[in-house]
Protein backbone atom coordinates (compact mmCIF):
# COMPACT_ATOMS: atom_id res chain seq x y z
CA UNK A 1 0.00 0.00 0.00
CA UNK A 2 2.44 2.63 0.45
CA UNK A 3 3.18 2.42 -3.20
CA UNK A 4 -0.23 3.66 -4.02
CA UNK A 5 -0.80 7.34 -4.73
CA UNK A 6 -2.83 8.99 -2.09
CA UNK A 7 -5.89 9.99 -4.09
CA UNK A 8 -6.10 6.39 -5.11
CA UNK A 9 -6.47 5.55 -1.34
CA UNK A 10 -9.11 8.64 -1.24
CA UNK A 11 -11.00 7.66 -4.05
CA UNK A 12 -10.99 3.82 -2.65
CA UNK A 13 -12.27 5.40 0.77
CA UNK A 14 -15.26 7.04 -0.45
CA UNK A 15 -16.60 4.67 -2.87
CA UNK A 16 -19.57 3.04 -2.08
CA UNK A 17 -19.70 -0.87 -3.37
CA UNK A 18 -21.90 -1.16 -5.72
CA UNK A 19 -24.80 -3.82 -6.04
CA UNK A 20 -26.69 -3.47 -9.87
CA UNK A 21 -27.52 -6.53 -10.95
CA UNK A 22 -29.16 -6.92 -14.67
CA UNK A 23 -30.87 -10.09 -14.79
CA UNK A 24 -33.23 -9.85 -17.69
CA UNK A 25 -33.17 -7.64 -20.90
CA UNK A 26 -36.61 -6.83 -22.20
CA UNK A 27 -36.81 -9.36 -24.82
CA UNK A 28 -35.79 -12.04 -22.35
CA UNK A 29 -38.65 -10.81 -20.28
CA UNK A 30 -41.33 -10.53 -22.72
CA UNK A 31 -40.44 -14.08 -23.93
CA UNK A 32 -40.95 -15.65 -20.83
CA UNK A 33 -44.11 -13.50 -20.45
CA UNK A 34 -45.46 -14.98 -23.45
CA UNK A 35 -43.42 -17.60 -24.48
CA UNK A 36 -46.24 -18.62 -27.51
CA UNK A 37 -46.15 -15.62 -28.98
CA UNK A 38 -44.94 -15.71 -32.91
CA UNK A 39 -44.26 -11.44 -33.15
CA UNK A 40 -43.52 -9.11 -30.84
CA UNK A 41 -44.57 -4.97 -31.99
CA UNK A 42 -43.68 -1.87 -30.25
CA UNK A 43 -46.27 -0.17 -29.35
CA UNK A 44 -45.21 3.05 -27.45
CA UNK A 45 -48.08 4.43 -25.60
CA UNK A 46 -49.14 8.11 -25.27
CA UNK A 47 -51.82 9.18 -22.27
CA UNK A 48 -54.35 11.46 -23.09
CA UNK A 49 -55.32 13.93 -19.94
CA UNK A 50 -58.39 12.29 -19.51
CA UNK A 51 -56.77 9.34 -19.67
CA UNK A 52 -54.29 10.11 -17.26
CA UNK A 53 -56.70 11.29 -14.68
CA UNK A 54 -58.48 7.95 -15.32
CA UNK A 55 -55.81 6.12 -14.59
CA UNK A 56 -54.68 8.74 -11.31
CA UNK A 57 -58.51 7.98 -10.33
CA UNK A 58 -58.31 3.99 -10.58
CA UNK A 59 -55.28 3.82 -9.16
CA UNK A 60 -55.15 6.25 -6.83
CA UNK A 61 -51.55 7.38 -7.72
CA UNK A 62 -50.16 10.03 -9.94
CA UNK A 63 -50.06 8.86 -13.79
CA UNK A 64 -46.42 9.93 -13.61
CA UNK A 65 -45.77 10.06 -17.28
CA UNK A 66 -48.00 10.89 -20.51
CA UNK A 67 -45.58 8.01 -22.65
CA UNK A 68 -44.95 4.67 -21.88
CA UNK A 69 -42.77 1.91 -22.88
CA UNK A 70 -45.11 -0.95 -24.06
CA UNK A 71 -45.00 -4.07 -26.77
CA UNK A 72 -47.63 -6.23 -27.98
CA UNK A 73 -46.94 -10.10 -28.25
CA UNK A 74 -49.17 -11.90 -31.18
CA UNK A 75 -49.46 -15.69 -32.33
CA UNK A 76 -50.60 -15.13 -35.30
CA UNK A 77 -53.24 -12.47 -35.30
CA UNK A 78 -54.23 -13.07 -32.16
CA UNK A 79 -53.80 -10.63 -29.12
CA UNK A 80 -51.69 -12.68 -26.22
CA UNK A 81 -51.41 -9.35 -24.30
CA UNK A 82 -48.86 -6.95 -23.58
CA UNK A 83 -45.23 -5.78 -21.76
CA UNK A 84 -44.96 -2.55 -19.82
CA UNK A 85 -41.84 -1.47 -19.45
CA UNK A 86 -40.93 0.90 -16.21
CA UNK A 87 -38.60 2.07 -13.58
CA UNK A 88 -39.31 2.63 -9.88
CA UNK A 89 -36.78 4.03 -7.16
CA UNK A 90 -36.32 1.44 -4.29
CA UNK A 91 -35.28 3.20 -1.51
CA UNK A 92 -32.24 4.93 -3.49
CA UNK A 93 -32.09 3.29 -7.00
CA UNK A 94 -34.07 2.41 -9.65
CA UNK A 95 -35.48 -0.76 -9.83
CA UNK A 96 -36.12 -1.63 -13.94
CA UNK A 97 -39.22 -4.44 -14.67
CA UNK A 98 -41.78 -5.51 -16.31
CA UNK A 99 -45.63 -6.02 -16.34
CA UNK A 100 -47.25 -8.74 -18.78
CA UNK A 101 -50.87 -7.64 -18.97
CA UNK A 102 -53.11 -10.34 -20.00
CA UNK A 103 -55.97 -8.83 -23.08
CA UNK A 104 -58.40 -8.42 -19.74
CA UNK A 105 -56.01 -6.15 -18.25
CA UNK A 106 -55.42 -8.09 -15.54
CA UNK A 107 -51.60 -8.69 -14.23
CA UNK A 108 -50.05 -11.84 -16.17
CA UNK A 109 -46.48 -11.67 -14.70
CA UNK A 110 -43.95 -9.46 -13.38
CA UNK A 111 -40.40 -10.36 -13.78
CA UNK A 112 -37.30 -7.62 -12.32
CA UNK A 113 -34.93 -6.89 -15.19
CA UNK A 114 -31.93 -4.84 -13.23
CA UNK A 115 -31.93 -4.17 -9.52
CA UNK A 116 -29.38 -1.32 -8.17
CA UNK A 117 -29.74 -1.55 -4.26
CA UNK A 118 -27.54 -3.32 -1.57
CA UNK A 119 -31.09 -5.04 0.20
CA UNK A 120 -34.19 -5.95 -0.77
CA UNK A 121 -33.42 -8.00 -3.65
CA UNK A 122 -35.74 -10.72 -2.53
CA UNK A 123 -38.50 -8.79 -4.92
CA UNK A 124 -36.98 -11.01 -7.32
CA UNK A 125 -38.34 -14.58 -5.69
CA UNK A 126 -40.82 -16.10 -8.10
CA UNK A 127 -43.54 -16.49 -4.54
CA UNK A 128 -43.35 -12.86 -4.06
CA UNK A 129 -43.92 -12.04 -7.97
CA UNK A 130 -46.85 -14.32 -8.25
CA UNK A 131 -48.97 -12.21 -5.83
CA UNK A 132 -49.59 -10.20 -8.69
CA UNK A 133 -51.09 -12.58 -11.15
CA UNK A 134 -54.75 -12.03 -12.24
CA UNK A 135 -55.22 -8.87 -10.46
CA UNK A 136 -56.13 -6.00 -11.23
CA UNK A 137 -56.20 -2.17 -10.64
CA UNK A 138 -57.03 -1.18 -7.94
CA UNK A 139 -57.11 -4.60 -6.39
CA UNK A 140 -52.97 -4.58 -6.17
CA UNK A 141 -52.31 -3.23 -3.11
CA UNK A 142 -49.50 -3.68 -0.35
CA UNK A 143 -50.59 -5.57 3.22
CA UNK A 144 -54.17 -5.99 1.17
CA UNK A 145 -53.53 -8.98 -1.27
CA UNK A 146 -49.82 -8.25 -2.10
CA UNK A 147 -47.79 -9.17 1.13
CA UNK A 148 -44.47 -7.53 2.03
CA UNK A 149 -40.72 -8.72 3.06
CA UNK A 150 -39.62 -7.74 5.93
CA UNK A 151 -36.19 -5.55 4.72
CA UNK A 152 -37.53 -5.25 1.54
CA UNK A 153 -40.42 -2.62 2.61
CA UNK A 154 -40.01 0.37 -0.20
CA UNK A 155 -39.01 -2.19 -2.62
CA UNK A 156 -42.30 -3.91 -2.36
CA UNK A 157 -44.21 -0.75 -1.93
CA UNK A 158 -42.61 0.92 -4.97
CA UNK A 159 -42.79 -2.28 -6.82
CA UNK A 160 -46.66 -2.49 -5.79
CA UNK A 161 -47.62 0.72 -6.78
CA UNK A 162 -45.91 0.55 -10.29
CA UNK A 163 -47.51 -2.61 -11.22
CA UNK A 164 -51.13 -1.02 -9.96
CA UNK A 165 -50.61 2.13 -11.83
CA UNK A 166 -49.72 0.11 -15.20
CA UNK A 167 -52.54 -2.09 -14.76
CA UNK A 168 -54.93 0.77 -14.25
CA UNK A 169 -53.13 2.09 -17.27
CA UNK A 170 -53.99 -1.36 -18.99
CA UNK A 171 -57.92 -1.25 -17.91
CA UNK A 172 -58.01 2.85 -19.42
CA UNK A 173 -55.65 2.45 -22.99
CA UNK A 174 -55.05 -1.03 -23.66
CA UNK A 175 -58.02 -3.08 -23.13
CA UNK A 176 -60.75 -2.06 -26.39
Amino acid sequence: MRYLPLGALIVGATCAPVFAAQYLTAEQAQQLMFPDATAFRPQPLSLTTAQMQQVEKLSALPARSVQWRVVAAFKGDSLLGYMVLDDVVGKFELISYAVGINPDASVRQLEILAYRESHGGEVRLPAWRRQFVGKRAPAIVLDAGIAGISGATLSCRHLTDGVRRIAAIAQVALVK
